[in-house]
């Protein structure tokens, strides 16, 4: 697989389509909407000590209310707040029978939750279709079709918090129903099995399946090197499913001086790349698909075959400044057994660094990230991918003097091959070499209309040395607090079939979806 899939589709960004955000994350400037944020509305809950707590929260301060709306008991006040008029105030009244929200099995969570120290229950269901706009002999027309329950159950004791969320599915676009909770596929998918706790109030500890995420780009990453599933991305599934689970034990610990969080994973957790049997592919010298899977040999064993990833982070003066460590293997195929022919799995460490801040009446965000492909420290074998440097600029900002909730993102990327004249040297002849410079250039525009209810967006990739291009449009309409439908496309553009949006042209779909919350 391409470094694009690397540091193409990321974060915390990932963020602002599925939805997540980092711990600890810096407030935005008044005035400016996080996508994210407003994305992770349509999400269950997270579990308690996992995000959303902000560097205030950590350390226990929360921001003064006006007077009047205060906590403390004030005169005249119930229970801090204004005398009501007379005839408003007193006790509540008493419920009809049968409207008791003391009764059996229900509380302030819903229908399905479970009182007293049981499980939370939550989710959806889902059924979601989508169809190719071109015909491949290499695929079928259904690019997606599945009908989805999610199930996500919580259980919060004194101390710790169990989190178990998986989805069943049935999906008759797809070959085989055989579950695979590494690759995702079959009936079950597990997102998130795990247990969290705090073994010292400075330490907060996740131990089992979690998603995992960090960076600073929208939808590109340099050092998140957490697992990534490309084919759901590309398929038309939710914008969430694009983070695959890791089964790993991560630890995060608040000092004054600097936040760390470690992320210890056992047994190496590729990602879920494109393996030609729902999407066709460049093979290295033609396009394929179902005719030409993709046989990988993978490092799979545990405590030996393990990855490492740590960032540092800390807020200097409102500016979220963070650096990286990645020790582990290419997530994606980044070499070839060149005797049988099999994907191999290079090992690679990363470093990086990222800022993100107020940024000329915006949010402005800058990353980096080297690239050390130990199996290949002189860039001269053919059968390995050559060390990288990555960059990427990025900008957010309201344009509330054009109109009301519309939000523009921009974001520059470069990929540099580096020791490019050896890797041309020792390349094998009828291979098509990559560009030295690789860079793309993504734009998000975001418009919501109707009270908010209705969302349109259009996030586009576009390749200047590469001449290709990759466009997600998508409206998306809350109909009532738990039904949602939703309609998108997957468009792909390019010049020529080697290059990383070019050769999924065959694989252009259009998807619609129906959701039901509860």
């Amino acid at each position: 697989m391409t470094g694009a899939q690397e540091g193409g589709a990321g974060e915390e960004k990932v963020k602002k389509e599925a939805g997540q955000r980092d711990e600890g994350e810096s407030e935005l400037p008044e005035g400016l909407q996080d996508k994210s944020q407003e994305k992770a509305e349509d999400e269950p809950a997270l579990p308690a000590g996992l995000g959303g707590a902000s560097e205030d929260e950590k350390e226990g301060g929360e921001p003064a209310l006006p007077a009047g709306l205060g906590g403390g008991k004030e005169e005249g006040g119930a229970e801090g707040g204004p005398a009501l008029p007379e005839g408003l105030g007193g006790d509540e009244p008493e419920m009809t029978d049968g409207m008791d929200s003391e009764g059996e099995g229900e509380d302030e969570y819903g229908l399905f939750a479970v009182k007293d120290g049981g499980w939370d229950l939550t989710g959806f269901w889902e059924v979601r279709s989508g169809y190719r706009l071109q015909e491949t002999e290499f695929a079928q027309d259904k690019s997606i079709g599945e009908t989805r329950l999610q199930l996500e159950m919580q259980k919060v004791t004194d101390e710790l918090t169990f989190n178990v969320t998986t989805d069943l599915v049935y999906d008759w676009a797809a070959n085989s129903q055989r579950v695979n909770l590494n690759e995702g596929n079959g009936f079950l998918d597990l997102r998130e099995a795990n247990v969290v706790g705090s073994p010292f109030e400075f330490m907060d500890v996740v131990a089992g399946r979690q998603i995992l995420t960090w960076g600073t780009g929208d939808l590109l990453f340099l050092n998140d090197m957490f697992p990534k599933d490309w084919q759901s991305f590309f398929i038309g599934r939710d914008t969430e499913y694009l983070k695959a689970p890791s089964d790993a034990i991560k630890a995060s610990v608040f000092t004054d001086l600097v936040n760390v969080d470690v992320v210890y994973t056992p047994q190496f957790d590729p990602d879920r790349f494109v393996t030609g049997d729902r999407l066709t592919y460049w093979t290295g010298r033609r396009i394929a698909g179902n005719n030409a899977i993709v046989d990988d040999d993978r490092p799979d064993n545990w405590f030996e075959d393990d990855e490492w990833a740590v960032r540092l982070k800390k807020n200097v003066q409102g500016y979220e400044i963070a650096g990286y460590g990645y020790w582990g293997y290419w997530k994606s195929p980044g070499g070839q057994n060149p005797f049988t022919g099999d994907a191999t799995f290079p090992r690679l460490n990363v470093y990086g660094a990222s800022v993100r801040g107020q940024f000329a009446g915006g949010i402005g965000n800058a990353e980096v990230a080297y690239y050390d492909s130990k199996d290949d420290g002189d860039g001269d074998d053919a059968f390995v991918n050559n060390s990288q440097m990555r960059y990427l600029l990025g900008y957010s900002q309201d344009l509330p003097t054009i109109a009301e909730d519309l939000t523009l993102d921009l974001q520059y990327y470069v990929e540099q091959t580096l020791d490019y004249g050896e890797l041309r040297r020792n390349m094998l002849p009828g291979t098509e070499p990559p560009e030295e410079w690789r860079e793309v250039v993504t734009v998000r525009l975001t418009k919501l209309f109707m009270n908010q209810t209705l969302t349109c967006s259009l996030f586009t990739y576009f390749s200047p040395s590469d001449r290709d291009a990759y466009m997600r449009p998508n409206v998306h309409y809350k109909v009532t607090d738990e039904l949602a439908v939703e309609a998108g496309g997957n468009i792909f553009f390019g010049d020529y079939e080697h290059t990383f949006f070019g050769q999924f042209e065959d694989n252009t779909n259009l998807y619609g979806a129906v959701r039901y919350n509860f």
